[in-house]
């Protein structure tokens, strides 16, 4: 073997002295990862860090490389959640380096399908693992899978499924003589249980999530009878600054700025001020849970997403799915694999329960060797499930300006929560920016 190797770079250094390193170099990348008796691998690239999912990743990946010896899976952490992940996989893609599989926030499908070159799931399935043809179709439901279809492709397979969910601490509840067991169901109850909490109390009431995303906006806003895009004549319309959605921003923004009762600041100091007893609620995902309850020092109780007075509650369905970037044939045999073993149920079970995503695959929330006795004993976890009816698609602005749409709305936040503008105004000139961009 070692022989052959030299071979191959003698001709190599060869071909670059002759001006044929082309040839040369495209046959080495062809054969490497490719000898006898030696495993395939592979990287997985995810945004799941020490407290949101990482040793559960960790501990799935490494069942994974110890059960079977065809490939080595190496698992890869990007920050700043889903928009990281993609500004480095643009970085990796003009370097020529990309990861095989790569976990991918649901409101970015469409800039990975316009963007990106990918292989779907049932290509590699069709061309190399035909008895796996009736795969997806047989453990995942139609309503599923279309969180990762676009554009008539199944760009991947919908790996984590997440609601935003009201948590409380049911001790500063009882401080405020507000009442644990009846939580606020609406926003004007919130607002209220908020000024209670800090006027008894002296904490924050609330904090809405702040990541580099607009998914917990999005429910705010759709949730009061506004939305975030249209289709008019073929083309997608950003169409968010409604009277409606700026009325549900701007409670927000009265909530920080006039009653002083919510928090504007990043997610790692609110969710330590929660964490630490000084906050008294907090919505953001499900797939927070395992953290919030292995590192609270209180009661921590969680409730339905709240709704607006006589309005129908819209809340996306936050997480991703999984996506194959390979472009070599064993490259993405190995992806596909892998893959397969994330989703076995034992796997989700235990992504689930480190986490707080609700499984994709069907049967798993009601498997006994699941997670039907962890759901039935798990009252967090069943306020999430409580409102699976009114989860609709997390918005996806398509084009290569996406990200920078993305942008805009993730700065256009930051403009109302701080007071330089109001939700109103501030939300129609992000607007008439992105349908400029999308155009």
């Amino acid at each position: 073997m070692r022989s052959y190797k030299k071979i191959t770079i003698f001709i190599c250094i060869l071909g670059l002295l002759l001006s044929m390193v082309t040839g040369c170099g495209e046959k080495q990348q062809e054969t490497s990862g490719n000898a006898a008796n030696e495993p395939t691998a592979i990287e997985y690239w995810h945004v799941n860090s020490e407290n949101f999912g990482g040793p559960a990743i960790i501990d799935i990946v490494k069942e994974y490389n110890e059960s079977q010896s065809q490939v080595t899976v190496s698992e890869k952490y990007n920050a700043d959640m889903y928009k990281g992940l993609i500004q480095n996989l643009q970085a990796a893609i003009a370097s020529g380096k990309t990861p095989a599989v790569a976990q991918i926030g649901y409101s970015f499908l469409n800039y990975v399908e316009e963007n990106f070159e990918y292989v779907t799931p049932q290509d590699v399935v069709d061309k190399y693992f035909p008895e796996d043809k009736e795969f997806l179709k047989e453990n995942f439901m139609p309503n599923v899978m279309t969180l990762a279809h676009t554009n008539d492709k199944q760009v991947g397979i919908p790996y984590s499924i997440s609601n935003p969910v009201l948590y409380y601490n049911a001790d500063l509840f009882e401080e405020a003589r507000l009442d644990p067991g009846n939580p606020p169901s609406n926003w004007d109850e919130v607002r209220e249980a908020a000024r209670n909490i800090k006027d008894v109390t002296g904490n924050y009431g609330f904090f809405m999530q702040e990541y580099a995303d607009n998914w917990a906006q999005q429910a705010l806003m759709e949730s009061n009878g506004g939305r975030m895009v249209e289709v008019k004549n073929g083309k997608t319309v950003a169409t968010f600054a409604s009277d409606d959605s700026a009325e549900a921003f701007q409670l927000l923004a009265d909530m920080v700025l006039k009653d002083k009762t919510a928090l504007h600041a990043t997610n790692d100091e609110a969710f330590q001020a929660f964490l630490s007893g000084k906050l008294g609620m907090v919505v953001t995902t499900i797939g927070k849970r395992a953290n919030f309850e292995k590192s609270a020092n209180f009661e921590l109780k969680a409730t339905q997403f709240p709704n607006f007075k006589g309005k129908e509650k819209r809340i996306p369905a936050g997480g991703n799915f999984i996506v194959i970037l390979a472009k070599e044939p064993e490259q993405q045999k190995a992806a596909w694999l892998f893959i397969k073993h994330m989703f076995e149920p034992k796997s989700l079970a235990t992504w689930t329960m480190n986490t707080g995503y609700l499984p994709p695959r069907k049967g798993v929330a009601e498997d006994p060797d699941g997670l039907k006795d962890f759901i039935a004993s798990n009252k967090i976890m069943q306020a999430a499930v409580s409102q699976l009816d009114s989860v609709v698609s997390w918005v996806s602005f398509p084009g290569k300006n996406g990200l920078q749409a993305e942008q805009v709305l993730i700065d256009t936040r930051d403009i109302i929560l701080e007071g330089k503008l109001s939700a109103k105004d501030a939300l129609q000139t992000a607007q008439e920016e992105i349908n400029e961009l999308l155009k």
